[in-house]
């Protein structure tokens, strides 16, 4: 059974929600962390320049440097999580399609990981994004198809009229068909 569920999709396209409806409907008790965490804790200054990550008016996100020096210590460190023997869901953003697919297989190894694509239509995202009030208008858009280019999945969701507990559900199944 994997001990790593992970969860690649855009902004808004119901990432966060899946992975609170997994911790409720798996038998054990899983760990949900994810890019969103990471970022939040990140100096201010490095949530606001081009050595950290920047946010563009049109929602563009931009990664540098000492950006790409932290998060491979978070990667390390979450495998370390799971290497202690925690379950973790992870919930992230692949900006880089297949090559930050890569970045998380190296840090996880050999560990037994579940890869689901969380699709959702960027007209559905575009909305919540608005919504949610929290997100750069066009972030949503801008990631919807990107996040997904040259990915492989185990299993994949569509979030556009399927809620979140459903999706988990879905994926549950498809983890005990393995």
């Amino acid at each position: 059974m994997s001990q790593v569920i992970f969860l690649n999709g855009g902004s808004s396209s119901g990432k966060s929600g899946i992975a609170r409806c997994l911790q409720a409907v798996l038998p054990e008790p899983w760990l949900a962390t994810g890019v969103d965490t990471f970022v939040d804790s990140l100096p201010l200054a490095l949530r606001t320049s081009d050595e950290g990550i920047e946010f563009a008016p049109d929602g563009a996100v931009i990664v540098g440097p000492e950006f790409r020096t932290l998060e491979l210590a978070w990667l390390t460190g979450v495998a370390a999580m799971v290497r202690a023997g925690a379950r973790v869901i992870i919930d992230d953003v692949f900006l880089g399609g297949a090559e930050s697919q890569q970045r998380w297989r190296r840090a996880l190894g050999d560990l037994p990981v579940w890869w689901v694509g969380v699709r959702c239509d960027s007209a559905v995202a575009e909305g919540r994004e608005i919504a949610r009030g929290d997100r750069i208008p066009g972030m949503a858009a801008s990631q919807a198809a990107v996040v997904h280019e040259g990915v492989h999945y185990d299993v994949e969701v569509d979030t556009t009229h399927t809620e979140s507990v459903a999706c988990a559900r879905l994926i549950v199944k498809s983890l005990k068909l393995c």
